[in-house]
């Protein structure tokens, strides 16, 4: 069991500091979690510290999957074989950079409810998943022969909120189904957020990531006695796209973490390890301060985060100066250093044919919800993917503007079936002119939701379209629905009578995108599978599946990412099917990559 007192942490009744990593389950293939752990444990960690996404975890409400990828006891078994405890987090929330930062995307449909607050339909919702969650923890409890010495209370709920009743009805809600080891709360070292996320009688510690001392001394005035921890001392950072790419100087962060240690206080490394954002799984942020605002600011799918560990488990100049400094406080582990993971021999993919996205709309989503007005993902039950409306305008009529009322979050306009241009949510007033002759128009808008805001005060983050279309003034009524959520791509008819990445149309009507289409590559495996990076680098944006695993987005004109890490597990010996869905400028080849390109860094320095 791991305890404190006045003078700090014990474990086993001796004095103990934790030396922990973040490094997230659900953002490596369950195949190489050995292989990341190994890594975490030699640069001299003794602890593993995960968050619990409850929307990773969930099929329906009531339900709950914790096998294959999501299978967070073999995760964390593993963790202890290799001689780790391990941190769990469990939420309700938990941002991460994680879509509505692990909140099941169906809450957003529930009218009247206040996310993250003592609101009894929220707190019923927390219920139910703790429910689900806490059985699977029980038996990993230290107290139970388990890994898992501590148990994180909410997250970071100070930057939030200031609820005391909700704070304590997670704690109890914890308690209640049986969690007896010890139980912390992680909030920045400011007054406002330390004030609103402690919980009375529970060890408080802080996030942060520069200036140990002046952070540590800030927490103590809430910490009055025992040990102090920094639960996320951040070491790198994450990237969205249009930035350039993050990262801390080696030197900088090292000397950083040794000034920690040498205060006495434990640490969490965050991230040790980050891996990918596979899936549609990535978060977002939000400048603004009110829905509609501009701001918008999605994660990219590489969670590379600049962390000691890569995204492909390669062990960085971090890595090493990492170890050096944590062997200075606890002892490192014998044996010699984990061989770098194997890469695949560099290749072109082969073109094997083409799918206009609008000409399966019924293979992909079936037939038509029919609606009055246009409606948002998640009241049509769909979680993530893309969503397509359909309505006519009748003629004639002179050139308006077609805009869009709440988008979420990029919309691509067709009027009979010809692209007409794109609306993006951070263009909240731009529109496009369509002039409508006497026989009417078909106007089609296909909506590509991106990840949901995982941090600060707009959470509530809907897709699709969630207030209305107009045409100049008037609003346009009696729309089809289509949601898309691309889950089985089985339903397509491959034509190879035109080249995939076929050029996009040129003129002003084509405005600034091609009509969106699946491109089927196949590349034919001769060696061990290994990882591989795909280069999208003749690409515009979309998404890319590898022999049906999503996995993830890219958005190659924005940048910063350019290639997108398909891990060893995914390939196959033989012919390997790697789909892409551009929805704007298709490029003509598709390569494999030994090594990542994850744009320009650019160096940061974080509070």
């Amino acid at each position: 069991m791991l305890t404190y007192d006045q003078d700090g942490f014990r474990r086993a009744e001796r004095p103990h500091r934790i030396v922990s990593g973040a490094l997230h389950y659900f953002r490596v293939h369950p195949d190489l979690w050995e292989d990341r752990l190994r890594r975490l444990r030699a640069m001299g960690a003794n602890t593993v510290d995960t968050y619990v996404p409850w929307n990773f975890h969930e099929t329906a409400p009531g339900k709950g999957d914790f096998t294959g990828r999501r299978d967070l006891a073999r995760f964390l078994r593993t963790a202890q074989q290799l001689g780790l405890d391990a941190i769990v987090r469990p939420g309700p929330y938990i941002c991460a950079e994680w879509d509505f930062g692990g909140l099941p995307a169906r809450l957003l449909a529930v009218d009247g409810m206040r996310l993250r607050c003592s609101d009894p339909l929220f707190e019923a919702e927390v219920d139910g998943w703790f429910d689900l969650v806490v059985p699977e923890l029980l038996p990993l409890l230290a107290s139970r022969g388990g890994p898992v010495v501590a148990v994180q209370i909410e997250n970071e709920y100070g930057s939030y909120g200031n609820d005391t009743r909700y704070r304590a009805h997670v704690e109890r809600a914890l308690v209640e189904r049986g969690v007896d080891c010890l139980l912390f709360t992680a909030d920045g070292p400011e007054d406002a957020m330390l004030q609103g996320g402690t919980v009375p009688g529970r060890l408080a510690t802080a996030t942060f990531g520069a200036d140990p001392a002046a952070r540590l001394a800030h927490l103590r005035r809430y910490q009055r006695s025992g040990p102090l921890a920094a639960m996320e001392f951040w070491i790198g950072w994450f990237d969205h796209w249009g930035e350039e790419h993050h990262v801390r100087a080696v030197d900088e962060v090292a000397r950083s973490l040794d000034e920690l240690l040498a205060t006495g206080a434990s640490v969490n490394l965050y991230m040790a390890h980050g891996g990918t954002n596979f899936g549609f799984w990535a978060g977002a942020n939000h400048t603004g301060s009110r829905p509609g605002d501009p701001g918008y600011q999605p994660t990219i799918t590489s969670y590379d985060y600049d962390a000691p560990i890569g995204e492909a488990g390669e062990l960085t100049p971090k890595f090493h100066a990492f170890r050096e400094v944590i062997g200075k406080y606890v002892p490192l582990p014998d044996g010699p250093l984990p061989e770098p993971p194997p890469r695949i021999t560099p290749g072109l993919a082969v073109p094997a044919g083409t799918a206009p996205l609008l000409a399966h709309l019924d293979a992909l989503a079936g037939p038509p919800v029919l609606r009055p007005a246009p409606e948002p993902m998640e009241k049509l039950g769909q979680d993530h993917g893309l969503i397509h409306y359909r309505t006519t305008i009748t003629g004639p009529r002179p050139a308006m503007p077609i805009t869009i009322d709440g988008l979420g979050d990029r919309a691509y306009v067709f009027a009979d079936g010809a692209p007409l241009g794109t609306l993006d949510r951070n263009a909240p007033d731009e529109g496009l002119d369509l002039p409508v002759a006497e026989a009417g128009v078909v106007l089609d808008i296909l909506v590509r939701a991106q990840g949901r805001v995982n941090y600060g005060p707009l959470i509530d983050d809907r897709k699709g379209i969630w207030r209305g279309v107009r045409h100049g003034h008037q609003h346009l009524f009696e729309w089809e629905i289509r949601p898309l959520p691309l889950g089985d791509l089985t339903g397509l008819s491959w034509s190879t009578a035109a080249a995939a990445g076929a050029q996009a149309p040129e003129g002003p009507a084509a405005r600034d995108t091609a009509a969106p289409a699946f491109h089927r590559f196949l590349h034919t495996l001769d060696e061990p599978p290994a990882d591989a990076f795909l280069d999208l680098s003749g690409w515009g944006t979309g998404l890319v599946w590898l022999g049906g695993f999503l996995l993830g987005h890219y958005d190659t004109p924005r940048g910063p990412q350019r290639t997108l890490y398909a891990p060893a597990p995914l390939w196959r010996a033989g012919a390997n099917e790697i789909v892409v869905l551009e929805l704007e400028r298709p490029g003509t080849e598709l390569p494999l990559r030994d090594r990542p390109d994850l744009g320009r860094p650019e160096v940061v320095t974080l509070q």
